[in-house]
């Protein structure tokens, strides 16, 4: 018989990537071979993203990661202009990082519930189990309904992820308890645009269709997916060169590599990404888009070939390294905070 007291005991820890050094590791690896050099490599080329004071960087964000223990050192890109802009899942910006902004956690799964032949007990006991991980159901209630409150406080209308995520983030200054850091929260304070383009496939979901429901459909909040996309394309205009650091691959990664197409409509002329990494485990002989390689977006006029590299790896080995490389390497202290979120609000309110 499951305890769910004991299960929801040990909380995931996130990783540090301040408190060690790894740049040596680095430099053997890109002396070795195979996978070890490929991400090398990929260290490489987000340094010259960071070093590059012309590059606006573009983190994607796909696969269970928060609740994996990656936050703080997202965060960290954040804080110390790592990154730019984030186009990520619903999953990791609202089930899993405004979740734990409010002050809840996720939990180390035993080993013996990998297997799944206890699910059906975890789901008497309203505990949910992401791989090895697990979450509190009743607290995600929570989230969900917070994200309904804030629906509910706004103007009616239709809004961009981005700008309802900005909310969030605003909600968060202000009820945030003591000690807990957050991906939304800290993009908040630094002017750090997150897009989710499929927002309504998380938690966030669950909380507009509980307020439109109440609602007639003139008083309601909706997302635009379509404005999500140029809101993101104008961002890349006003960037003129720009890079992706992808953690896996799927809608987060067509959209950023979309937005070169679309300030082509706009524009007439942009510049592909002139620089991009992608950390996966995907396949790319299935012709999906997560496994696609960055060679083939090229063939779309997405990507330059100069300076890519495709990471096969799962994303909690290979991040960390990477990440922790840049962090110690220090390009980032000469660069400026972009804050394409004040800029996007300035050119939206100078059109309407």
């Amino acid at each position: 018989m499951l305890d769910r007291k004991q299960l929801l005991a040990s909380p995931v820890e996130h990783l540090d990537i301040t408190r060690h050094d790894v740049r040596g590791l680095i430099d053997q690896m890109s002396e070795t071979a195979f996978s070890a050099r490929d991400l090398a490599r990929a260290a490489n080329i987000y340094n010259t993203m960071l070093a590059d004071r012309d590059c606006s960087v573009i983190l994607c964000l796909a696969g269970s990661l928060v609740s994996a223990g990656l936050k703080h050192l997202l965060v960290d890109l954040i804080d110390n202009r790592m990154v730019d802009a984030i186009v990520s899942t619903g999953a990791n910006i609202v089930d899993q990082d405004f979740f734990e902004g409010l002050g809840f956690r996720h939990y180390i799964a035993d080993e013996s519930l990998k297997s799944g032949t206890h699910d059906d007990e975890l789901r008497e006991l309203s505990i949910d189990r992401i791989y090895d991980t697990l979450i509190d159901e009743n607290n995600l209630r929570v989230c969900d309904d917070t994200i309904m409150e804030i629906a509910d406080a706004l103007e009616p209308g239709i809004y961009s992820s981005r700008q309802f995520i900005r909310e969030m983030g605003r909600h968060l200054d202000e009820h945030m308890p003591a000690g807990v850091r957050s991906i939304v929260h800290s993009a908040y304070k630094n002017g750090v645009p997150i897009f989710c383009p499929a927002f309504s496939d998380c938690s966030a979901g669950f909380g507009l269709v509980a307020h439109q429901a109440k609602r007639p459909v003139n008083r309601q909040v909706a997302i635009d997916s379509v404005r999500d996309f140029h809101e993101l394309t104008r961002i890349k205009i006003m960037s003129g060169e720009s890079g992706l650091l992808m953690i896996g691959g799927g809608v987060p990664k067509n959209f950023a590599q979309d937005i070169v197409v679309a300030a082509e409509i706009l524009e007439g002329d942009a510049s592909m990404h002139k620089y991009a990494v992608q950390i996966t485990v995907a396949d790319s002989r299935d012709g999906a888009l997560s496994g696609s390689t960055l060679k083939e977006a090229c063939s779309w006029g997405k990507v330059d070939l100069a300076m890519e590299q495709m990471v096969y790896s799962e994303a909690t080995l290979a991040l960390p390294l990477i990440a922790g490389d840049a962090y110690h390497r220090r390009h980032w202290e000469k660069r400026e905070a972009k804050r394409f979120a004040d800029r996007l609000d300035e050119a939206l309110t100078a059109v309407g």
